[in-house]
């Protein structure tokens, strides 16, 4: 029993948090006494970032700096694929009686960037490629400052001007300084962390969980509007569906036909390319829709999306890293009879 507990300790942690965030989100809401905007928004992922600087191999993120067919396929199926599949799921839903104004919150959803955080963390617990999935989380928000307002105005009909600067001093100031010095700092204690190990996985287990506490408080503390219970469970229900069909989709196309990626590059593929970014989308909705009565409603669908993908991811960590073990096993036992 000890050890089963020991082994799904993450999963138990998950239902944890959540239950803590549902007695009392006040504690880690935005501007709660644990100030996530702080100690999440920079303090918890710069420790991912150092984290993975001082983890991985150089010569591990030069090969995913150069893994030209990961990018590619991370970045259209994020900002070409997935806002076209919304786009056709919210015209067919139009017609259902839906709520008008969750629907464009959907369609809206599809035009965000990437997160920087949840995907690497859990690409890295399941110990999948995480160099691609920092590169391609990194990219993806970058390239979403400029993207997303260009798709919303293509597809929903709305523009607005982004804080550009701001933003890419933040994604400065969180992602490439700490990945940066990690990886100085790797070089002066390389010989300490083989003889010691660092819980490396662990830690980011940890920021993830801390990530999803927040996150739930947000959301549980959250005024979802003049809106019927049916309207939020069909939302919720709605997305948790979108997500389980955009990550399968990927991991039988990936798998099913040979596409070249390894099996790493596949758990990448499957969290980078399906996410969406709370912390960029926010701002920008706020600042596309400054002064509009239906701002909450509108968020609502943003706001189910992004702690539905890390709870999704959580869950999935565990499955995904036994099918993936399953193939390292497989390659050991091959390259020891080629040996042999």
């Amino acid at each position: 029993m000890i050890e089963k507990l020991k082994k799904n300790w993450f999963m138990i942690g998950l239902v944890a948090v959540i239950f803590c965030a549902k007695l009392a989100p006040w504690i880690g809401r935005k501007g709660g006494i644990l100030y996530p905007e702080i100690t999440v928004k920079y303090i918890a992922v710069s420790i991912i970032f150092f984290n993975g600087g001082l983890s991985l191999r150089t010569e591990d993120l030069k090969a995913a700096l150069f893994n030209v067919k990961v990018h590619v396929f991370v970045q259209c199926f994020t900002f070409c694929f997935i806002p076209t599949l919304m786009y056709f799921i919210v015209n067919t839903l139009f017609y259902t009686g839906m709520n008008t104004w969750l629907l464009k919150g959907i369609l809206i959803v599809g035009c965000m960037p990437p997160p920087v955080s949840s995907a690497v963390i859990i690409t890295k617990a399941i110990g999948g490629n995480e160099a691609a999935a920092i590169f391609n989380s990194a990219l993806g928000s970058f390239l979403g400052i400029f993207v997303t307002p260009l798709l919303l105005f293509m597809i929903v009909g709305v523009s607005s001007s982004v804080p550009v600067a701001k933003i890419v001093s933040t994604l400065t100031i969180t992602v490439v300084f700490p990945l940066i010095v990690g990886q100085v700092t790797r070089h002066f204690i390389k010989g300490w962390m083989q003889q010691n190990k660092p819980p490396f996985g662990t830690i980011g287990s940890c920021m993830l969980l801390l990530i999803i506490y927040t996150t739930f408080c947000d959301t549980f503390s959250s005024d979802m509007g003049p809106l019927q219970l049916k309207d939020i469970i069909a939302t919720g229900g709605l997305i948790l569906v979108i997500q389980i069909s955009l990550i399968s989709m990927i991991f039988i196309l990936t798998t099913r036909f040979k596409l070249g990626y390894t099996h790493g590059d596949i758990v990448a593929l499957m969290f980078c390319a399906t996410h969406k970014s709370l912390t960029l989308g926010m701002p920008m909705l706020k600042i596309i829709y400054a002064g509009d009565q239906y701002l909450p409603l509108i968020s609502i669908p943003l706001l189910f999306y992004h702690p539905t993908q890390i709870l999704l991811g959580g869950f999935l960590v565990q499955i995904v890293k036994e099918w993936l073990e399953t193939f390292n096993t497989k390659d050991h036992e091959m390259g020891n009879t080629v040996s042999a």
